[in-house]
């Protein structure tokens, strides 16, 4: 059995599909203005990925555009999908894949601004496929007929495992994926839940403090310095709200630009919004934080998630890209 909980992300799409019908405080709320100040609410993941927007709002970045941002945290991009398009979010963060997922589900997203990207470098990546420290498992190859922990399936990380394994030679579909919240993957890992973690950082940090390993960069595998997720918004939102959403874009540009040029704030702010240890902190692999997307990036995760069956149909990248 290749995934499991595979019923919850097509029910989550399903539930995006129906919200979108709805009209009780959905996506055509801008959100509460107090003023000349809106208040947009984000879904978002904790993890280091989202740092630059939480120094953006400390720094003042989107009150300098007329902006505050609500964050609310959630286990990962498909979680946040149906929030968006029902209008509990005004903005989310999703990874790529499970943008194109659902574009292809016919659920109305539309990507506004850049999140993250992969540093590209092989074993100093803030993702990494990681095994406990007495682990057997040498390579990728190795978890076929084992057990492996993504944060959620059919994104961006299913895609990785199976890439990863595909280029060790082995068979990704005798690799059973589970699905896990990032912060829970440490401790499972150290107690034998799982055979593998696909983690990103600050967990990655957290499994190398407990001694893990790591056996492969699969973000690496797919191709150089991908684009691994963006801010997105309801098309419907884009379409009704456009002076919002340019202020959201410039605001975002401005923190991630902020954020490349001060790793060390940038790192600092990560203890607001998640438990990490400082000793563990001084670890964490930051990812990089350009400001446009990489379209070729995003073109090898489309032709692999084709490959693995993710997408009803083809997804349209021009409809979906900023």
């Amino acid at each position: 059995m290749r995934r499991l909980s595979a019923g919850l992300t097509a029910g989550v799409l399903l539930l995006a599909a129906t919200a979108c019908g709805s009209s009780d405080g959905g996506p055509s709320d801008a959100g509460t203005s107090s003023g000349g100040v809106t208040t947009v609410k984000l879904g978002i993941i904790p993890i280091v990925d989202v740092a630059p927007l939480y120094l953006g709002q400390k720094k003042g970045f989107f009150e300098k555009h007329g902006l505050k941002l609500e964050f609310t945290a959630a286990q990962g991009g498909a979680a946040i999908v149906p929030g968006v398009v029902s209008g509990q979010f005004q903005f989310g963060f999703s990874n790529v894949t499970s943008l194109m997922v659902a574009q292809t589900n016919s659920v109305p997203v539309k990507a506004v601004a850049n999140g993250i990207a992969s540093t590209g470098v092989r074993g100093k990546d803030f993702n990494g496929l990681m095994v406990k420290k007495d682990s057997t498992v040498k390579s990728p190859k190795q978890l076929e007929g084992k057990k492996v922990a993504i944060n959620t399936l059919k994104n961006i990380n299913e895609t990785a495992v199976r890439q990863a394994v595909r280029k060790a030679g082995g068979d990704p579909d005798k690799v059973t994926l589970v699905e896990m919240p990032f912060d829970q993957m440490p401790a499972a890992l150290d107690n034998g839940q799982i055979d593998a973690a696909c983690v990103v950082e600050p967990a990655t940090a957290t499994i190398r403090s407990q001694g893990g390993r790591e056996i492969a960069s699969p973000l690496v595998d797919v191709a150089p310095e991908v684009t691994v997720a963006m801010y997105f918004t309801s098309a419907q939102y884009a379409q009704q709200h456009p002076d919002v959403v340019k202020k959201f874009q410039d605001a975002t540009a401005e923190s991630l630009a902020y954020a490349e040029a001060h790793p060390d704030e940038a790192r600092q702010i990560v203890t607001t919004y998640t438990k990490i240890p400082a000793s563990v902190l001084e670890q964490v692999i930051l990812p990089k934080w350009p400001s446009e997307p990489n379209r070729a990036s995003i073109e090898a995760l489309m032709k692999l998630g084709e490959e693995d069956g993710l997408f009803k149909k083809t997804p349209d990248l021009d409809a979906l890209l900023p």
